[in-house]
């Protein structure tokens, strides 16, 4: 189980610095143990049949795995985003597809919701979250609205004396299906562009509000995925998140969070295949003779490794920053392009390293049931959420450019 703590200084000058504390690996091993013995085992099925494992986040709650960034006043474990990167790397490592899931509920939705959020929203809704009474998810993008998803939003929320009446539809949204709490963005003031978007929560009893469809991936299968409509959606105005038309600053911080945070779904997805590569390389024969004393087999080994270690390096360093940041300080500066730089980074690395991992295991690794296979068919999820791998050089190359 996941104790409540507080991050010290020294803990985060030790994940900048490249290492872990002996905390942090305490919890990174610790998350570790309870992923290969809990989330493993449902991995294939959910891959197989699309599966939602229902009971799953009451179970992460009870055993102190949902508000990782949450203050235990509202039912966390009042940890910082490097410890909340270290449980989404152990999670991956066992079954990614939950790791996402986890992602979108701990950090999209309800990290977001607490640094944003009033007194009065944390505590309507943060313990449920924190629990796994309650599945979180954050909806922003729109049927042909990808990367410019602020642009060309269309979604509107006009005010209606209490309430606010959404109108629009949400796609490709983590945790649609099953989601009890949405954060979601629509335009209050379509005029002013991005700068007349806001945010709101959203519950999926509210009347208006329903899942159109589930949507069948490629990969992260068991992660459910959805199309989501809006049609005269009644939201109070108690349910607004930050001011009216201020939830540009909403997105972006989110936005930089999430891809802090996404970063090490890859770095466990690698670590996991080079294992696999490694066991497999020892067992698997050819012409006599194990394939790890081929001479080609040991470099691609040798490469998966040095990858892996890379990635571990920037992406602790990365969370350790991007920690610091607060609730109006994204979407701009160092940190921005940081954020966007790691998961680029990550995202492209973890290719090479599960593209190699699939070369190692051949014939076998090409078959659907394999779990390299089920590795391989993640790649492309992660080179395109929370920002294609194009918008992440343009952000990198816009700051420094500002910068210079």
């Amino acid at each position: 189980m996941l104790e409540t703590a507080t991050a010290t200084p020294a803990a985060s000058v030790s994940a900048s610095a490249f290492d872990l504390s002996p905390e942090q690996r305490e919890i990174l091993d610790a998350a570790d143990r309870y992923a290969r013995q809990e989330m493993h085992p449902l991995a294939r099925r959910m891959d197989d049949e699309e599966w939602w494992p229902a009971e799953a986040f009451a179970q992460l709650g009870a055993e102190g795995y949902l508000g990782i960034s949450i203050p235990p006043a509202y039912g966390g474990a009042g940890l910082d985003l490097v410890n909340t990167g270290l449980v989404a790397q152990a999670f991956s490592r066992w079954n990614h597809a939950l790791g996402l899931s986890w992602i979108a509920h701990d950090n999209l939705c309800a990290n977001n919701l607490y640094r944003h959020g009033t007194e009065a929203q944390r505590r309507r809704y943060l313990p449920g979250l924190c629990s796994g009474k309650l599945v979180g998810a954050l909806a922003l993008t729109e049927p042909g609205a990808g990367s410019d998803a602020l642009g060309s939003m269309r979604m509107s929320a006009r005010r209606d004396g209490d309430h606010y009446v959404l109108n629009g539809t949400k796609i490709f949204i983590t945790n649609g299906p099953v989601a009890d709490v949405l954060i979601t963005y629509a335009k209050t003031a379509p005029e002013l562009g991005t700068h007349g978007i806001s945010a709101f929560i959203v519950q999926k009893d509210f009347p208006g509000f329903s899942v159109a469809q589930k949507l069948t991936k490629m990969g992260f299968r068991g992660s459910q995925t959805g199309e989501l409509v809006f049609d005269n959606c009644r939201v109070p105005v108690d349910n607004r998140l930050g001011a009216e038309n201020a939830g540009l600053a909403v997105v972006m911080t989110g936005l930089d969070l999430e891809r802090a945070t996404i970063a090490p779904i890859c770095l466990g997805i690698a670590e996991r295949a080079l294992q696999l590569s490694i066991e497999y390389a020892k067992t698997r024969k050819q012409f006599g003779r194990p394939i790890a004393e081929f001479e080609m087999i040991q470099a691609k080994i040798a490469d998966m490794y040095v990858w892996v270690e890379t990635m571990r390096c920037f992406i602790y360093r990365v969370l350790a920053a991007t920690d610091r940041i607060g609730a109006d300080r994204g979407g701009r500066g160092e940190i921005h392009a940081l954020s966007a730089a790691a998961v680029m980074y990550a995202s492209e690395t973890m290719a090479k390293v599960v593209s190699d991992a699939l070369q190692i295991h051949g014939g076998s690794g090409y078959i659907w049931e394999s779990e390299v296979n089920r590795l391989y068919r993640a790649i492309k999820m992660l080179e395109i959420g929370a920002g294609t791998t194009e918008v992440r050089k343009l952000i990198i190359s816009g700051e420094l450019l500002k910068a210079s």
